[in-house]
């Protein structure tokens, strides 16, 4: 995924004009780079600070939840409205969700 991502990315930043076809790819492939790139650092985090037994589909998940904010912010910052407010804010809610999901599933697991 990383090499997909980043290598898409330069390609795509020095070949192609900015049209809309190219601009929507430019976001795909800055999300595959962003979950690419996030995922060693999450199971890191997770197994380093957490549980070591983590499933893997939470990690992936919270990779998604990376890429969902680094793709935000790229498209936010395009009419100049990103700021570091809302920015906090915005990775301020990912973090909430995926806490109310992890508290989910800590209460669902059977006994």
């Amino acid at each position: 995924m990383i090499l997909i991502g980043w290598g898409g990315l330069v390609y795509l930043v020095q070949n192609v004009l900015p049209t809309p076809g190219p601009r929507w790819m430019f976001f795909v492939l800055l999300y595959i780079a962003a979950v690419g790139t996030s995922l060693p650092f999450i199971r890191f985090l997770n197994i380093r600070f957490t549980n070591p037994n983590v499933p893997e589909t939470v990690i992936l998940r919270e990779g998604l939840w990376v890429g969902l904010f680094v793709t935000t912010c790229a498209w936010l910052q395009i009419p100049r409205v990103l700021n570091w407010s809302i920015a906090l804010l915005l990775a301020l809610a990912v973090v909430v969700i995926e806490g109310f999901l992890r508290l989910r599933e800590v209460y669902d697991e059977p006994e």
